[in-house]
This record gives structure tokens, sequence and C-alpha cells, in this order.
């Protein structure tokens, strides 16, 4: 199908009922003097729930807007010489514009005003369970590995696990993260080895649901990642230069120029980087690991009117890096190269209907490819890859507020165009079965077509807070399917506790990984082994239950603590074809995940700032298969295990992350920080002498052959950081950080490449430069 073809049938679509994603609200307000004029002065905002700050500026009449706020609860300060100075608490829970007048009042000859940011500490209006990450930890996080800065963010949140290259997996779930990114929905993998990445520095807040999901969100439900990247800036012309190297030979370069004036606000960033440590290595040799990324953006946002706003954002983003060897690969000479392209073009418009009610549309076109190549020296098997797709998606929202109601319904369209290629040679034929063929190819085009549709409604009903929501979903790919699926999530406020209790229920409907999937469902791959099974990789529906609270203490320091379950049908998994590194979607009867997590944080208290977390996570999957690809001995395998259950490949029972923070001056802190893991369950097949040929004796010596684990892991880390220079806007500021100071072995995951081997990094040093005007 011709592109010109696929963009006529997106403009079709267009004319759909379509509506969007972004839970953000708007604060608009004029402040004026007694006698009615505008006063110009800076407004500032901000909130430890979210960890959020921001600054701007009225104009002239008295006027300031701000458009991108996480929902909720803000300290509104003014302070304007000659005037008594202003501070309350506002709350942001609704896409409908919070529209607010002050009159500042003269000051008195005496006077104090007492600031409680205690009362932004809990939010009592939030229905389910949801972490955030604001200015003050994106600003003050540890330098990352190129390709990884966003997924390392998440990864720090109680629940969240590693497995592989910075595959993320919230609470169990394989391949079900969705990023949401300015209200479009992303749902492919956007690991370091399946797609390029949006740079740590290119985000202004970001908000994280595993539990009490809005009904807006659908499709991938193992962890909602809300993805702001267009923030509220003061007018004139602003920027941030960021530059960073350290170990492995990594070098990275990050720039951002914003400007705004009047109703016109226009940026760019441009991000670039290289490392010889790019995926993680599936031995300590780090053989043939290196990677490059790049990355622009470019958005432009007009006020039409003080009703309507529009905005665009384009990006073009790649990487480029090879696979990393084993030692029987690596002797023979293997090299694997891979890359992933994406260009990305979003445009939104907002209208105000009244002081209740506001609309929204957005629409994304985007095409995305990555590949594989492997040289003639490869094996066991000389694998060849060029997949891509092209995308158009459609949507809108509808926000009414209504007296103690805050309703939000709509519709999107996503239309995706597969395409996979892919071939291979084997050369070693010893490590395949009897009657696989020396060569295989594949070349196949599908459509992804998937609508879907939503309502609901959040309701304060004095201290308690009810969220109540229906989705309706439509998938169409190797399997048509419809489904159902309501949520719901009920709050307590206790004021004199400071204590938020919660419970919620979410049905969910989860499409497969497209990852590889026609190819695994396509009946040419019959010829790969005498013994094939071959099912239809049907959509997961789950059940999700959660308990939990919030608590503050001492007015600086909260509590959340949440105990969960999740039972599958369909549950979704991934395997290797052959023994290359292209991986597609398998699928099991049922599954069920519990836990528990817990998070004390404190977002700052005189000198300190910090967190330390615990995740306890039990999973445990059913036979029989219920869909994938299975070839030989374990297409023999899958036809008789009609029962029992085994492991799932998430299932590490202890989890400890913490790091503190403290601030002896204005313009110097350092950090103390660790993470400690349990341990991950394996399954190796072959023989001990086997794996330590293939992967060394000090790999082995990680991996616990009777219980099945891998034994567990620690890493201790530390950051320097001062200010050079402060004036007003203006920072210059430098960030030493050193990671795995223990440089303890830690090894992720063990038994096979890419979802199988992979080990962390050694100790390793890093240096920031930031600069921003």
């Amino acid at each position: 199908m011709s592109v010109l073809k696929r963009y006529s049938i997106f403009a079709v679509l267009w004319l759909l009922p379509a509506f969007a994603q972004s839970n953000n609200g708007q604060l608009r307000i004029k402040v004026t003097d007694p006698s009615g004029l505008g006063v110009q002065c800076p407004v500032h905002l901000t909130s430890q729930s979210n960890e959020d700050r921001k600054v701007l500026v009225t104009d002239k009449s008295g006027d300031v807007y701000f458009e991108h706020l996480p929902y909720g609860i803000y300290r509104l300060e003014i302070h304007k010489e000659g005037f008594a100075e202003v501070s309350k608490n506002l709350s942001v829970h609704s896409a409908v514009p919070l529209m607010l007048q002050i009159k500042l009042e003269i000051a008195p000859v005496k006077m104090s005003v007492i600031v409680k940011n205690k009362d932004t500490l809990v939010d009592p209006y939030q229905a389910g369970s949801s972490n955030q990450i604001g200015t003050n930890v994106l600003e003050a996080r540890t330098n990352s590995l190129p390709g990884r800065s966003l997924q390392d963010l998440i990864n720090t949140q109680p629940g969240w696990l590693y497995e592989g290259n910075a595959v993320l997996h919230p609470r169990g779930s394989e391949y079900q993260t969705q990023f949401v990114v300015d209200g479009i929905p992303l749902g492919e993998n956007r690991s370091p080895g399946f797609g390029p990445e949006i740079e740590a520095d290119d985000v202004s807040s970001l908000n994280i649901y595993t539990a009490g999901i809005p009904a807006e969100f659908g499709r991938k439900m193992g962890g909602i990642v809300e993805v702001n990247t267009i923030s509220d800036v003061p007018a004139g012309l602003h920027g941030k230069i960021d530059l960073s190297g350290g170990s492995f030979d990594t070098a990275q370069g990050f720039a951002q120029l914003q400007y705004s004036q009047g109703k016109n606000t226009i940026g760019a960033t441009a991000e670039g980087g290289l490392t010889a440590r790019y995926l993680n290595p599936v031995v300590p040799q780090n053989f043939t690991n290196r990677g490059t990324t790049g990355d622009f953006s470019a958005n432009y946002e007009r006020q039409l009117s003080t009703s309507d706003q529009f905005n665009v954002v384009v990006r073009h983003e790649l990487s480029r890096y090879l696979i990393p060897n084993e030692q029987i690969q690596q002797a023979a000479g293997q090299r694997q190269d891979a890359d992933n392209f994406e260009d990305m073009g979003m445009v939104s418009y907002q209208h105000i209907i009244s002081a209740n009610a506001v609309a929204n549309v957005r629409g994304m076109v985007r095409s995305d490819s990555n590949d594989l190549s492997s040289n003639e020296l490869s094996t066991p098997v000389i694998a060849f890859q060029h997949n891509s797709f092209s995308e158009g998606y459609f949507s809108g929202s509808l926000s009414v507020h209504h007296g103690r109601h805050n309703w939000k319904a709509g519709a999107e369209s996503d239309n995706v165009f597969l395409h996979e290629n892919f071939s291979d040679h084997i050369t070693n034929p010893s490590q395949f079965d009897d009657g696989t063929p020396s060569s295989f190819r594949f070349n196949s085009d599908r459509p992804d077509l998937e609508q879907s549709a939503y309502i609901e409604d959040s309701i304060a009903l004095g201290r308690w807070n009810i969220q109540a929501g229906l989705r309706w979903d439509h998938y169409q790919l190797v399997v048509n399917q419809n489904a159902i699926s309501p949520r719901l999530a009920v709050s307590r406020f206790f004021n004199t506790a400071n204590l938020v209790l919660h419970v919620s229920y979410d049905r969910v409907f989860q499409t497969p990984s497209s990852e590889n999937l026609l190819l695994a469902s396509s009946p040419a791959v019959q010829s790969l082994n005498p013994s094939v099974l071959r099912l239809p990789v049907e959509p997961s529906h789950g059940n999700y239950y959660e308990a939990g609270l919030s608590k503050g203490f001492f007015g600086n320091m909260r509590l959340d603590a949440n105990s969960f379950r999740r039972d599958f049908n369909n549950y979704a998994d991934d395997d290797q074809l052959l023994n290359t590194a292209v991986s597609f979607p398998i699928a099991f009867r049922n599954a069920v995940i519990y836990g528990a997590e817990g998070k004390l944080e404190i977002p700052e208290w005189k000198r300190i700032s910090g967190f330390a977390s615990y995740s306890y996570i039990v999973g445990n999957v059913w036979f029989p298969v219920t869909g994938g690809l299975f070839l030989g001995d374990d297409a023999l395998s899958a036809r008789t295990q009609l029962a029992g259950h085994f492991p799932d490949s998430q299932d590490q029972r202890n989890t400890v992350r913490a790091r503190v923070r403290y601030q002896p001056l204005s313009r110097l802190w350092f950090a103390f920080g660790g993470e400690y893991g349990s341990g991950l369950p394996f399954e190796f097949t072959g023989t001990i002498e086997q794996a330590i040929a293939q992967y060394g004796g000090t790999v082995v010596d990680r991996i616990n052959f009777d219980r099945g684990r891998i034994r567990p892991s620690l890493s201790l880390d530390s950051s320097l950081s001062l200010d050079i220079y402060r004036h007003e806007s203006r920072i210059v500021r430098v960030q030493a950080d050193v990671q795995n100071l223990n440089n303890r072995l830690n090894i992720i995951d063990f038994g096979g490449l890419f979802s199988g081997n992979a080990i962390a990094p050694p100790r390793s040093y890093f240096l920031r430069l930031t600069s921003e005007f």
C-alpha cells in the first residue's frame, strides 16, 4: 500500500469522532491592584505531591496562563513590593481551565505570612494511586547511558523492574508499558534495543499509573507513563545546554531553545550520544556493544484567542548499535548491527466552550523502522530483519465541570500499517532440531486497526472522591475482538490525620505486542521445523485490584503504601525465533500476580530530600500455551504441557531502592543511594559446563542453579552537584556521579540473548555540565 493511499485513509478517519488523553490542567490568573488595574509580577506555583515548581510573570494587563499543569494540589504565591503577599492552595484536577482573579491589597506596616507547604504534600482529591516525577527530581537525576535516561527514571518507582536491555516491566507485565507523549499514546516497546528514546532533558514532568487507571487509557495496560515535554516558559528567550561523559567512552550532548512572546511560543531541542556500552552485555567482557543516538524536536504553540489554542510538534529520533556477543560468538568473529529510526508529527487544538467546558482534538502521523543485519561469521545463525510501520492516530476529548462532577468523554482511532521482512541462514546446524531448513525468508504487510470510546467522571463528595469510568475497545489484526472495561476508584480523606485511603478496580483489555506478530502468525513458518505449533495471539483480559494509603508526617514526609493483585487470561510473554535476536509475542492460559509496595518520600525537609521504597512481587503463570509460535521440542512440550504453573519472569520477591540528598549550601548538594534485588527466576536447558563456555565462570558463579534464581544484586551510588554560577534564571551547574560504587557483578537476566543474559554495568563514573538561561 502506498504512503499516499495510507494517509488518504488517515484523512477519512479524521472525520470519525475522536477524543484525546492527557491528565493536565490549566490555571489562568489575573492579578490587579485595589483599583482594578493589572499588576505585572511573578507568580510562583509549587507542589510537594508531584515535586514540581513553576514561576511565570504576569503581563502588563496582569494576566498569566499556566497551560501544562499535572493534576495535583499547588501552593500559589505572589510577592510584589508595596502589596501584601498572597499565599493560597489550589486544586487542579480537571482539563477545564481554572480561572482565578486576585486583587492585591496594600501592605500593612507589619505583616506575617504563614506558608503551609505541607498542604500540598498529600492530594486529598486523588482517587487512584499514581507516582509523579517533577522538576526537582528531573534536575537532580543521576546520569544515564544513551538510550535509557527516561527508562532509568521510571525504574526508580516501586513495582517497576528492568529485564534484559532496560525493558520496563510494571508489576510483572511483559511488553505492556504505554508511553503517552503530550497526550498521544505510543504502545510499542520503547527500550534501547527496540526503539529510540525521548531524552529526559526534554521532559517537564512524568505521571505514572499502575492502578486506579482512568478509562481514557487502554490497550497497553501494564503501566501508563504520561510524558509531558511541553512546558510553560516566561516571555523572552530561554535555553539549556547539557554536556556529559564518562565511563565506557560515553559522551552526550543536549540543547534546548524556547522563545515566548505574546501569543506565540516556539521551541526546539537536539540531542546526540555515543557509548561503548549501549545494551546490557551477555558477558562481563562487554563485547561488540557500541551505540549512537540522536534526537531532534521542534514545537510551536499559538494562543489563537482567549478560547482557542493550537500546538504542533515534530520529532526525529534514531539509534544505531551493535548486538553484544557471548564468548563463542566473539571467538567466531560475529558482528550484528541494528538501528531504529522514527519520525513523528503531532497536532493538537483546544477550544474553551465555556467556563465549565473544554474540547481537545489531537492527531499524529509517524513512521518507524528497525533493522538487524549479521556478518558471515555469525553463529549459530545469520539473521536479517527490516521491520517498519506507518501510523495515523486521531483523538479528542470533551471535559465538563458541573457541580461535584468532572466529566470527560471521547473516542480515538489508531491505524498502524505493519511491514515485516525477515531472513536467516543457519551456520551451525548442531544447535537446531533435525529438519530445520538451512535458510528461511518472510515478507508480509498487514494493517492493525484499533478504535475505542470512553466516558468517565470524577465526583467530589466532601472528603470522599469517586472516579468511575467505562471504556470500549476494538482490536483487529490477527484476531478481531471487542471489549468493555469498567474502572472504579474510591478514596476517603481524613484531614486531621493528613491521610488518604483508596481502593480501585480496573478491568483491562491488553493488545499483544505487534513486534514480529505477522511472522509468528504466518503459515510460512510451518517450513521451519517438522514439528510446529502455531496459535493466534489474542489480547489479554485482566482484573486489577488495589488497596492503599497516602499519609503525611510532620508536614514534610509522605508514605505511600499499596497492596495489589492482577489476574490475567491469555497472559502475554515473549520468545525468540530460533537463536536470533528476533522476538515475538506468545501467551499462556492465565496468570496471577500479587504483591505490596511502599515508598517513604521527603520532597524537601530543611536541607534533606530523598526516598526509600520497597516492592514485593509474586507471579505465577499457568499452562497450557494459548498463543504464539513453537518449534521442535518446544512445540512438543507446548502440546503436552496442559497443566501446572511456573514463576513469572519478573517474579522478583524483594526490591529495595533508596536515595538521600543533603544540601549543606544553597549551591552545593550531595547524594547517596542504592538498589537491592533478590533475583529473578531463570530457565537454562543446557549444562553448567555449557553455560561456562558461553558466558564464563564469573557469570555462572552469580547463578543459583539449585533454586533456579539469579543471586541477589546490590548497587550503591553517589552524586555531587555544585552551582558554579547562579544569577536569577541563569545557572551553570556541574554534577558528578559514581554508580555501582561497590563494583559488584550484578546479573539482571540469565539464559539467552536479549531477554536472556543481561549484565548490569560495573563501577562507572560520569560528569555532567548544565547551563540554563
